[in-house]
């Protein structure tokens, strides 16, 4: 059954809604950055709605391919929990689904990497703006199209963020496509750091390099 985006621009009286239209300033409007044209078609971040989206995410966390790094395994209440926590939040990460060519195939989370736990193992910079991304179908996995969109989203970061010099990710080390997948978007790798639960690369797409990597 084809995933329901009728209009992704509409509006309703949810109180999700409305929690994610209050929420959304602290990243500059994630909801309002828009389509982006990349080499596999039109891109866009669509923010989560849990009564909508939940069946699809659910059913990408169990992958075991996906499950042995975000640990969101087991029945839909596991997915929703993670969803709603940030949903509920100040608006500091933004659950959205990627939709490439009017289909849905992967999950981002778009956050305040200054104002997350992270920025007590780097180096922070105001504004700092982080990325989470799986990849949903493993048909789309292992052709290059997550560098494709990490690429794309990081830019449309930073030109929607004119306040945000870079772009931040810690994917665990041992996810080599992961890895692989942030360096052919033009990020660098800056450092191993210890984070709760795994080692991790971090990795950064400068504002001042993006033009050039």
């Amino acid at each position: 059954m084809a995933h329901p985006f009728p209009d992704t621009t509409a509006t309703d009286d949810t109180e999700e809604s409305s929690d994610e239209g209050r929420h959304h300033d602290l990243l500059d409007h994630v909801g309002d950055w828009g389509p982006v044209p990349t080499p596999a078609g039109l891109f866009q971040l669509v923010p989560v709605r849990v009564e909508r989206d939940l069946p699809l995410l659910s059913r990408w966390m169990n992958d075991p391919a996906v499950a042995a790094f975000w640990e969101l395994s087991g029945p839909p209440a596991v997915t929703a929990d993670h969803v709603r926590a940030q949903l509920t939040c100040d608006g500091r990460s933004v659950p959205c689904v990627g939709v490439l060519e009017g289909t849905p195939m992967s999950y981002w989370e778009i956050y305040r990497a200054d104002l997350d736990p992270l920025a007590r193992h780097y180096p922070v910079r105001p504004h700092d703006t982080g990325l989470h991304l799986l990849i949903g179908a493993g048909g789309d996995r292992g052709r290059g199209l997550g560098g494709t969109l990490l690429r794309a989203v990081a830019d449309l970061a930073l030109d929607r963020r004119p306040a945000s010099a870079r772009v931040i990710a810690e994917p665990d080390l041992r996810n080599i496509p992961s890895v692989t997948a942030f360096l052919r978007a033009g990020f660098r790798f800056s450092a191993e750091i210890d984070l709760p639960g795994k080692r991790a690369a971090l990795m950064v797409r400068d504002r001042s390099l993006r033009h050039l990597l």
